[in-house]
């Protein structure tokens, strides 16, 4: 792919999709990013969200946790804790998470990690959007 670039989705069990695409979409700390090829070096935190990964054949999507992104002109790198592939998300585990973070964030709880509830009520959230 002459106007392509590389893609390499990596998580610490191995290798996740590596190959030739047209375009990734993902969600980074500062706000949502699109990549195309020749994009300027780039260096950022993923949040959770929907990996969007355009190929010659199509638009695959995945739900992407957290890690890291490294952005060259011919290749994007991204260093997942978690990705999952729609076919490998247990959606009955997804929404038992997401009304367990909402009971907490509304119990009023005094020692609540808020933080922690609404990151969990995200990752559980991303994986039930996941679900077409």
């Amino acid at each position: 792919m002459a106007d392509g670039m590389k893609l390499k989705v990596v998580t610490p069990t191995g290798g996740f999709y590596d190959g030739e695409v047209s375009m990734v979409e993902l969600t980074t700390t500062e706000g949502e990013i699109g990549i195309y090829p020749n994009h300027i070096p780039l260096t950022a935190v993923v949040a959770p969200g929907v990996l969007k990964i355009h190929e010659d054949g199509g638009e695959k999507e995945a739900a992407l946790m957290s890690g890291f992104i490294t952005i060259l002109p011919e290749q994007v790198t991204v260093m997942a804790e978690v990705v999952e592939w729609p076919d490998e998300i247990d959606f009955a585990r997804a929404e038992e998470a997401r009304s367990r973070a909402e009971r907490r964030l509304s119990s009023g709880e005094a020692n609540l990690d808020v933080a922690r509830a609404e990151a969990a009520l995200k990752r559980a959230m991303v994986r039930l959007n996941m679900k077409h």
